[in-house]
């Protein structure tokens, strides 16, 4: 359903939305060198706010009151579509928000010499798709304050039938503080001075192709964010594992200076296709490691410095309590 896009004029910030005729809960950003257009449709504009005038650097905040309006078949949950395309050598997406979107790339070419190119300050799903038959892609600059060329505070998912080539400046290509998951679309990272993918919770690949090259570090690397995990879980709802799974598609990396895959929990390769063996990962200790030192064979108590029970999934110091003995061992 087409809705004309409403006009907005905030004096406050100062900025202009031009208006045009679009699709209902989408949001189009057209990058054109030293400007960008934003374009609200008209049913989310009390929404979504421009704080970047017609700057390159783009930054939108979506209100905390968005609970999803105008469910579609295409679009069940009401959440709002940012469509980025264009090109700038000196711009990027920033979007804060406290409910899942989806960002669609369709024709994006866009590099931030002063930071992240894309930086999703989202704790909720937000989802990265490629446009089908489109090519997109983004460039960082040097900025320790973020952790990726693709910054993402939430839960991230890559899907759609496009490319996305990542080249990363900083630290690592794609940086998601919660899990990832990657379906259908070919995710090339060309360069990352740390890894290639660096997430939490859990990483699934389910289909698509990943190609990872020339990292400083790790290719792809899981952590977990609590002190004990989860295990797998179903569906892997409300999953920390550490865990890294591998159902389909293909995954290659080249020459990376670590491993090609690092997860604090366990790898899980049943499917798919890889140009790299078991000797190219790495799984972290488990509390295993740690009976395996047991003087007597018994079950061990395993603490961290701050006294809280853990499974030990991570390197590190720990404290392992034996019967009434008490002494520190460390993973390596």
């Amino acid at each position: 359903m087409k809705k004309t896009l409403l006009l907005l004029s905030v004096f406050a910030t100062m900025f202009a939305v031009k208006g045009q005729a679009q699709d209902d809960n989408t949001v189009e950003i057209l990058y054109n060198g030293t400007t960008a257009s934003v374009n609200i449709a008209a049913n989310i504009a009390p929404y979504v706010t421009v704080v970047s005038g017609d700057s390159p650097h783009v930054k939108l905040k979506q209100s905390d009151d968005f609970t999803g309006i105008d469910a579609t078949a295409d679009n069940p949950d009401g959440e709002i579509y940012y469509i980025l395309s264009g090109v700038s050598n000196d711009g990027e997406f920033y979007l804060e928000g406290a409910y899942k979107c989806t960002v669609e790339l369709n024709g994006l070419n866009i590099t931030n010499p002063v930071g992240p190119a894309i930086n999703l300050q989202n704790g909720k799903r937000v989802a990265v798709s490629a446009k089908k038959e489109k090519t997109n892609t983004i460039t960082d600059g040097s900025n320790e304050e973020y952790n990726g060329c693709l910054h993402c505070k939430g839960h991230l998912k890559f899907k759609g039938k496009g490319t996305l080539n990542v080249w990363a400046n900083s630290k690592h290509g794609v940086y998601s503080k919660e899990y990832l998951e990657v379906k259908n679309l070919t995710l090339n990272i060309y360069n990352a001075p740390k890894d290639g993918i660096h997430c939490k919770n859990y990483m699934l690949v389910e289909s698509g192709k990943v190609n990872i090259s020339s990292c400083g570090d790790d290719a792809m690397q899981v952590e977990l964010d609590g002190s004990e995990s989860t295990g797998t879980t179903p569906e892997h709802e409300d999953e920390d594992s550490g865990n890294f799974y591998q159902e389909d598609g293909t995954l290659n990396v080249y020459e990376c200076v670590g491993k090609a895959i690092k997860a604090d929990g366990d790898i899980s390769l049943t499917g798919g296709s890889r140009n790299f063996t078991d000797a190219d990962t790495e799984q972290h200790a488990d509390i295993d490691v740690l009976k395996a030192v047991s003087t007597d064979g018994g079950e061990c108590i395993v603490l961290d410095l701050q006294g809280r029970r853990t499974a030990a999934r991570k390197s590190g110091l720990y404290i392992v309590k034996e019967g009434k003995e008490v002494r520190k061992v460390l993973i390596p």
